[in-house]
């Protein structure tokens, strides 16, 4: 299990996610060729509707190569199956189980992402309650989810000014339209088409998204 200060670095990191269904064979070339394109903090592999087996299968075959770049390795909406292939945490939705309840299955030293749209209420109850990122989004139109909520910029303003718990910015961002994030405050940028669907490819994608962090933070 990766170390949970990964969550705690500082500029702004990529958080990369799958897209909700996959062929296991291709998405693995284009994993591991994402991880050579530059620093990622985080991957969380979001099988949706697919059965708990293949997702078993998917997390075993990834997770090694995550946690051989340092990069931690969640599973969505399921604390139970994250425990029992030891991953790094779980991202967990306001219909899914409580932090509390979640926590006591994975752990004191697991990672636990917590989704609040576009809710300040939501993201302090999650930070309240032990919570290690609060995700926001979505903050521009997603190709990965059909049913989001819209999300201002300036809810990330907030949280970095009132919350100590890392905010992670969600929702169709790609490299031209994630520095507003970034200028407004998001600890990570939690990418999906914007990765795998880049016209020049996985690898391509995380090393531009890193030079625009770069360029935004230094600017």
């Amino acid at each position: 299990m990766q170390d949970q200060n990964l969550l705690d670095r500082i500029p702004t990191r990529l958080y990369l996610i799958s897209p909700a269904e996959i062929d296991l064979d291709s998405f693995e070339v284009a994993f591991k060729e994402a991880l050579q394109g530059g620093d990622v903090a985080c991957f969380q592999l979001r099988l949706k509707d697919r059965p708990r087996e293949e997702i078993s299968a998917a997390a075993k075959r990834l997770m090694p190569i995550a946690q051989a770049a340092n990069v931690a390795f969640l599973l969505n909406d399921d604390p139970e199956l994250a425990h029992e292939l030891n991953a790094d945490g779980v991202h967990i939705g306001q219909d899914d189980m409580p932090i509390k309840d979640a926590r006591a299955i994975v752990g004191t030293d697991a990672i636990i992402g917590v989704t609040c749209k576009n809710s300040k209420h939501l993201a302090m109850q999650a930070a309240e309650n032990g919570a290690d990122y609060v995700a926001f989004g979505a903050f521009f139109p997603s190709t990965t989810k059909d049913e989001t909520t819209r999300a201002d910029v300036d809810i990330l303003s907030w949280c970095s000014d009132l919350i100590e718990t890392p905010c992670v910015a969600i929702g169709g961002i790609t490299v031209e339209n994630a520095p507003a994030l970034i200028e407004s405050g998001a600890d990570f940028l939690s990418v999906s088409a914007g990765v795998w669907n880049y016209k020049t490819g996985p690898k391509q994608a995380v090393s531009d998204f890193n030079r625009m962090i770069d360029k935004v933070i230094a600017t």
